[in-house]
């Protein structure tokens, strides 16, 4: 096999980590590089690969240290049996070109994953480097994220998470017996007790308010994980109940849903075609209703077809359409909990709204003023000079809400 230079690797391994959508810079403590102290910062302005929960977009080198893999997994299209080009990063090699791109003023940090080579223990020991040698040898304070080998010895996973800002270990099927099936390599509950310890090392770095000493920080980042949807044939409604166990049992800042893309050569038990991309739109919509909403997964999927979210309505709205008891509510009086369940009101127009009701009764022109459209809150609430009288429970409600896409004329040529 002919040897590829940084270039052409670059090249390779940067398209194989495409596949991981469980890629962020949130959550993470600030740190940067003034005074002439450090290289890099979590902070700043760049080309977007990623976004910060205040919108802010930053950059991320997103690589594979290597796409050789000893695995089998049949959904993964790095796995030991395909035929891709393969190549291998050095970790020095890595180093240079984190240094190298921030430098040059393309990147923020870094997000690096691997194959697993040898054994998940040397592999793990190769990503722990990368970032020992980038915090240490040359003080950089930029974002890394490191995927975690859930094999890895646990004194790995504890090393790791003393560089990085953010671990992650991919849950990637939401059923235990699809993965079992799929990738007979790995485990489910392997997988779990890595992120245990993810959840334990970032508790325990927490300092008390009597502590003299502060703990070494660990992960501050957090911990994320990622679903592959519609590999596996679980419904959306199975998924949400996956996504809202991990939230609860381990403390996640995100769980990424990544559409399944069909790759070459593929086992004959996986789909023949991906899922449409708005069934993954969807469930990022209900994962920020359970995460910033107050919704339960079961909630959601109350208002589900055969567990599927609906592809044509947003699921707030389809929750909303099947709730109707819960409907009109006073946009004067109503709590926020209750306001936060209103189509087309999202958080800071909810804020905004508690806010000056403090001072003024609303009116629909002040909702209008405070949201970024009034035609969809509008069957849902009462202000002070108006009420929907029989529109909420309009029998062509949906209609009236939901856009149907115009028809195409369709040609031979």
């Amino acid at each position: 096999m002919a040897q590829l230079d940084l270039r052409q690797k670059l090249a390779v391994l940067a398209d194989a980590a495409k596949y991981d959508a469980s890629c962020s810079s949130s959550g993470t403590s600030k740190r940067n590089s003034i005074g002439g102290k450090g290289i890099g910062s979590t902070e700043g302005m760049g080309i977007c690969h990623a976004y910060t929960p205040d919108g802010r977009c930053v950059s991320l080198l997103k690589i594979l240290l290597t796409n050789f893999c000893i695995y089998d997994c049949a959904y993964c299209i790095n796995r030991v049996s395909s035929n891709v080009q393969r190549a291998r990063f050095t970790v020095d090699e890595v180093v240079e070109l984190t240094l190298n791109f921030y430098k040059r003023n393309y990147i923020e940090g870094l997000f690096l994953s691997s194959g697993i080579i040898r054994s998940g223990d040397y592999t793990m020991e190769q990503l722990v480097e990368v970032a020992r040698k980038l915090r240490v040898d040359h003080d950089f304070r930029g974002y890394i994220h490191l995927k975690l080998i859930p094999e890895a010895d646990p004194r790995l996973v504890e090393a790791a998470g003393l560089y990085a800002d953010r671990l992650s270990a991919n849950i990637e099927l939401p059923r235990e017996e699809a993965l079992n099936r799929l990738a007979p390599q790995k485990s489910m509950g392997v997988i779990k007790k890595a992120m245990s310890q993810v959840r334990l090392g970032v508790e325990a770095a927490r300092p008390g308010k009597r502590d003299r000493i502060k703990p070494p920080k660990f992960a501050p980042g957090g911990q994320s994980t990622q679903l592959i949807v519609g590999a596996d044939g679980a419904p959306d409604s199975e998924i949400l109940d996956r996504s809202a166990s991990l939230y609860g049992g381990y403390v996640l800042r995100r769980v990424y849903y990544s559409a399944f893309s069909p790759i070459p050569d593929s086992s004959s038990t996986l789909p023949l075609s991906k899922p449409p991309l708005m069934r993954e739109h969807r469930l990022y919509q209900a994962d920020w209703l359970m995460r910033f909403y107050g919704f339960s997964a079961p909630e959601i999927a109350g208002a589900t077809t055969g567990g599927m979210l609906d592809l044509a309505v947003d699921p707030k709205l389809a929750w909303a359409l099947n709730s109707r008891a819960a409907f009109p509510v006073d946009v004067n009086t109503a709590d926020r909990e209750v306001l936060l369940r209103v189509p087309g009101l999202g958080v800071k127009s909810i804020d905004r709204m508690i806010r000056v009701r403090r001072y003024r009764t609303l009116r629909l022109e002040d909702v209008a003023r405070l949201c970024r459209g009034i035609d969809k809150v509008r069957p849902w609430i009462t202000a002070l000079d108006w009420s929907p009288g029989g529109l909420t429970d309009a029998a062509d409600l949906r209609a009236r809400l939901v856009k149907e896409p115009e028809p195409v004329q369709l040609t031979l040529f």
